[in-house]
């Protein structure tokens, strides 16, 4: 059996664990979107979603379009020849 293409779609610590599993397994992960950093705390330090972290330390591929509705994020995802997208809370 071929391994599918799979592209993520999450953002917060909920989602981690299905990203693991599927970097994980047996398909091939060729991209992860997730929410753009974000100011946070007192400082307003910019932090990164839990997902990116995640993600970049598998050394997968990250995206943070501001919207996914935008020609240029579509042509992206499009580019990217996803068999299959698991989304989990992406917004």
């Amino acid at each position: 059996m071929n391994s599918l293409r799979v592209v993520f779609m999450g953002t917060p610590d909920f989602a981690v664990p299905t990203l693991q599993a599927l970097i994980d397994g047996p398909n091939e992960v060729v991209g992860v979107f997730c929410q753009p950093d974000k100011q946070k705390g007192r400082g307003k330090k910019v932090q990164m979603p839990p997902v990116k972290e995640w993600a970049l330390a598998a050394d997968v591929a990250v995206y943070q379009p501001n919207t996914l509705r935008d020609e240029a994020a579509q042509n992206l995802l499009e580019s990217l020849a996803p068999d299959i997208i698991v989304v989990v809370a992406y917004g």
